[in-house]
């Protein structure tokens, strides 16, 4: 993900993530590209390399995690405020296990928010993924939200402007909502 993309997703957890809280960034390698002035009480990340996890300077703690083969997060129904998956649907072979895991960890109404540019690493993201146009990608983030018990799904796209080199990935987002009653 480029300068540019990485400059959108901050701007978009600064309008749609809820600040002062518990939130949780799944995958999130070194970098949580959160708003600098953003503060929780508590920023959780669950990332395989421990080595990312050490370096990102935005989590108040982590867990290392291979949620391939543990789809299982290590937390209370319905205890946290927000959730951010950056780049990371690509790499899933349960992602409707661990969509579910999200959802049960959130309280109701807080977000979820996906995430995710034209990039990725072939060698280690599933097949589906590969084979997919980017909206398609779009529309099966979705529809496995959907399945997983979420609401009020939002869709959109960042595309850079065609003047700036440093700008070249189009950034997909999309949002749900843990349902009230879950």
């Amino acid at each position: 993900m480029d300068m540019g993309a990485r400059t959108a997703i901050t701007a978009l957890y600064r309008t749609a993530l809820p600040v002062g809280g518990r939130s949780l960034d799944l995958m999130c390698g070194a970098m949580s590209h959160l708003p600098e002035d953003a503060t929780f009480q508590e920023f959780i990340g669950i990332d395989v390399h421990k080595a990312a996890l050490q370096a990102n300077p935005a989590l108040t703690s982590f867990k290392e995690q291979d949620l391939n083969q543990d789809t299982s997060l290590p937390f209370d129904d319905a205890s946290f405020d927000g959730a951010l998956l950056c780049d990371g649907m690509a790499y899933l072979t349960k992602p409707q296990q661990v969509l579910e895991e999200i959802r049960r960890i959130l309280r109701p109404g807080a977000p979820l928010i996906i995430s995710f540019s034209g990039r990725f690493v072939p060698a280690k993201a599933v097949a589906i993924w590969q084979a997919l146009e980017p909206e398609d990608r779009v529309r099966l983030t979705s529809a496995l939200m959907q399945r997983a018990g979420f609401v009020e799904l939002d869709t959109g796209e960042v595309v850079p402007p065609e003047d700036l080199t440093a700008w070249q990935d189009t950034v997909h987002a999309v949002i749900g909502r843990c349902p009230a009653g879950s």
